[in-house]
């Protein structure tokens, strides 16, 4: 019986970067393009009518982000590969495409061959993210695991919005208090803004309890 060929859906808000990928990998032995996709609407919808193994996602599109479709994929297909193919190449960019789930991160200035290999990886189940761009954000992710419960508690009321008056009331603490447990849960995290806070605890890689 022959071996049928990975199916691959292309998702930027770029045709004329999708016709490229397209004609890319256009006699690639074993890959096939099943679909492409320039919006998270569209990518969410495509990903479910055509089942592909690999996904190649852009990190912004037309209507949001892709990491927005790339959590809405997963979270009814989770076996589902998603590859994010950027040109950003920053630490924020990488951790959230991590910690949504996203098999990998590679970029637009990756070459020919290497792209091909990274989505048989992909497929394959295997890494394909850099390790030079993800060591910090996993010894990151690793170390808002090791927060308090009460650290953990006050950052998700930093990430509805609440001051820190508010959050005092509403755990009943004073204000000198919750600016201790913030700045302890900064300084474990490596980060020093409120803003960088939601970016890990909105994405899921510090735990409530």
């Amino acid at each position: 019986m022959p071996k049928l060929n990975l199916r691959l859906l292309l998702v930027d808000d770029h045709e004329v970067v999708r016709a490229g990928l397209r004609a890319l990998l256009a006699g690639i032995e074993g890959i096939e393009v099943v679909g492409e996709a320039g919006s998270v609407a569209e990518a969410v919808r495509e990903a479910a009518r055509l089942a592909p193994e690999v996904i190649l996602m852009d990190l912004r599109l037309s209507d949001g982000s892709g990491l927005d479709a790339c959590r809405e994929i997963l979270s009814s297909a989770p076996h589902t590969r998603i590859v994010f193919l950027t040109s950003y190449s920053d630490e924020q960019a990488v951790m959230s495409t991590v910690l949504a789930g996203a098999a990998g991160y590679v970029l637009k200035d990756i070459g020919h061959r290497a792209l091909v290999d990274a989505i048989r990886d992909a497929a394959a189940g295997r890494s394909i993210l850099d390790p030079r761009l993800t060591e910090p954000v996993v010894k990151r992710v690793r170390t808002a695991e090791a927060l308090s419960g009460q650290e953990q508690r006050v950052l998700a009321l930093v990430v509805e919005g609440r001051t820190n008056k508010e959050i005092a009331i509403a755990l009943g603490l004073s204000d000198k208090t919750v600016k201790n447990y913030l700045s302890n849960a900064f300084q474990k995290l490596g980060i020093s803004r409120r803003a960088q806070a939601a970016v890990l605890f909105g994405t899921g890689a510090v735990r409530r309890e």
